[in-house]
């Protein structure tokens, strides 16, 4: 299974959905996944599967306005993703 990397800024109407689905309330602490990318960051994200994906969406304050407002007008996501705008994570 590929698991990607997702970043607020390219992140698509689908994985949102998927996301507002799976925390129809809001994530908790329980729902973040802690990591170091391989520039040694600490990164935070909440993790969406598909039949293919798993995606670990990066949190920010940004996210979580996001899917808020996902279902209100004037959303701005960008209407799609392929894998040259995210960063695959090969772990297995």
């Amino acid at each position: 299974m590929k698991r990607v990397i997702v970043d607020y800024k390219k992140l698509n109407k689908n994985i949102l959905n998927l996301l507002v689905e799976k925390f129809p309330d809001g994530y908790n602490d329980d729902d973040i996944i802690s990591f170091r990318n391989q520039h040694n960051e600490a990164i935070e994200a909440v993790e969406v599967k598909t039949n293919d994906t798993i995606y670990l969406v990066k949190i920010s304050k940004r996210l979580a306005d996001s899917m808020q407002s996902f279902d209100g007008p004037g959303v701005d996501i960008p209407s799609a993703v392929n894998d040259e705008q995210v960063g695959e994570l090969d772990i297995e």
